[in-house]
């Protein structure tokens, strides 16, 4: 397994198949595509809520609770998943739901300075989405353990910078340069945009040879919740991105 599934997304590698009860009713592509469509309603369904209310209110203090409660609440939730998967489908649920409040207010505030920027990245990140599982789908985009071993490095190296980054700013540390909407700035963007992209495509072949191997039926809500947690991360940084591109008018 190690040379078939390894996948930069951490809730999505061939550990997770380790002692899995192969008895009983087993992991399906269509059972994993269903979960994953209950868990975008989820999202969909809180974030909608807390942009309706920042609309009505135009107050960022009433929604920045939200905003913490989805961050810490779905990390929290997500590392429950991660350590406890056959807990997967109630927390699968809660943690897109958690998600949801978040990327609700997130967008809703940034809508407001730039019309149109939720909408655009929603369309990019669904847009995104297909075009890969098609080109996975064909075999344009080969898997292979190069390929996979490129995106795992290139993963790690951004969640690592990321934490340097967030270490140094409690120093006043800035990385004006890259965080800026300059050249570089959208340039490294465009870099982080590509990789959480590709990482889709490692989601992909994990859910599919977890199908082939016959994991049990909790699996696919388990699957479902990767592919998710990849959604968020690559929504956010089409996020980012068009806010950088927005802010050079």
């Amino acid at each position: 397994m190690a040379q078939l599934m390894r996948t930069s997304n951490p809730v999505l590698n061939e550990k997770r198949f380790e002692g899995l009860d192969t008895l009983g009713e087993r992991m399906t592509l269509q059972g994993t595509v269903n979960k994953t469509g209950i868990l975008l309603l989820c999202a969909m369904a809180s974030a909608t809520w807390t942009w309706h209310l920042f609309m009505q209110s135009r107050s960022v203090a009433d929604v920045m609770p939200y905003l913490w409660i989805g961050t810490i609440g779905g990390f929290v939730c997500a590392m429950v998943t991660v350590f406890k998967k056959e807990w997967s489908p109630v927390t699968a649920p809660l943690y897109s739901l958690l998600e949801g409040l978040a990327l609700g207010a997130i967008s809703s505030v940034l809508e407001l300075r730039f019309p149109g920027i939720a909408i655009q990245s929603v369309s990019l990140t669904f847009g995104t989405l297909l075009v890969l599982l098609l080109a996975y789908r064909s075999g344009l985009i080969p898997v292979t353990q190069n390929f996979r071993l490129g995106i795992v490095a290139a993963t790690g190296a951004i969640m690592l910078f990321y934490l340097l980054e967030f270490v140094l700013g409690f120093f006043g540390i800035h990385f004006s340069w890259i965080n800026g909407s300059g050249p570089i700035g959208i340039g490294f963007s465009l870099i982080i945009v590509g990789i959480a992209a590709l990482n889709l495509v490692l989601d992909f072949d994990f859910i599919e040879n977890g199908a082939r191997m016959g994991a049990p039926k909790y699996m696919e809500w388990y699957g479902a919740f990767g592919l998710m947690v990849t959604l968020v991360w690559l929504y956010l940084e089409i996020l980012r991105l068009l806010t950088k591109i927005r802010g050079r008018d």
